[in-house]
């Protein structure tokens, strides 16, 4: 399956699970982040992943949320908004997930970002160098970092295999917003 934003990179409905078997982008000690822009009803984002494209030592990973606040480049990753910093890796192929919550505002552009410790056997994650809404990358990085500063952005129209599983805002039956979670309880 191909690298696309909405399926398996950028804000998505459902969680991928099957692989995005595109190219690969080294992640040990890097952070790296993509673009993509909040749905029109998107409230939350409830999990976070990429794709770990193959078998390596065990590292932790963070998962985080920028802003697109950058000073150097309008648009690009700036002011971070989340994250989460201790998450084990595993050692196997396949989807890194880590469950979130966190408040978003819709029609907003947004980076999600990823950073893996140093790991003997250099660790993958896929790539593609169009398609997407932009690319940035970090090199020896042990953290991600506040604000993420990359700079020049590494590929303007990139996109990487990080992902967000977003839930809409609905109105309930008194007016008060909440949040859709797809569970109807009495």
């Amino acid at each position: 399956m191909a690298l696309t934003i909405g399926i398996n990179s950028g804000f998505v409905a459902l969680a991928p699970s099957v692989d995005p078997d595109e190219g690969d982008a080294g992640m040990d000690t890097r952070a790296k982040v993509t673009k993509d822009t909040s749905p029109a009803t998107a409230a939350k984002i409830t999990e976070i992943g990429w794709y770990c494209d193959n078998a390596t030592e065990e590292a932790n990973f963070e998962v985080g949320l920028y802003a697109a606040d950058g000073a150097v480049v309008p648009g690009e990753a700036g002011t971070l908004l989340y994250s989460d910093t201790i998450n084990a890796k595993g050692t196997g192929v396949g989807w890194k997930t880590v469950s979130v919550d966190w408040a978003i505002s819709p029609n907003t552009d947004y980076w999600l970002g990823i950073q893996l410790d140093n790991t003997t056997t250099l660790t993958n994650i896929n790539y593609v160098s169009s398609g997407g809404a932009g690319y940035d990358n970090k090199t020896a990085q042990t953290t991600l970092t506040n604000p993420f500063d990359g700079g020049a952005l590494a590929d303007v129209d990139a996109m990487i295999s990080i992902y967000a599983v977003w839930e809409a805002a609905v109105v309930g039956m008194a007016g008060a917003m909440t949040t859709n979670t797809g569970y109807w309880g009495w």
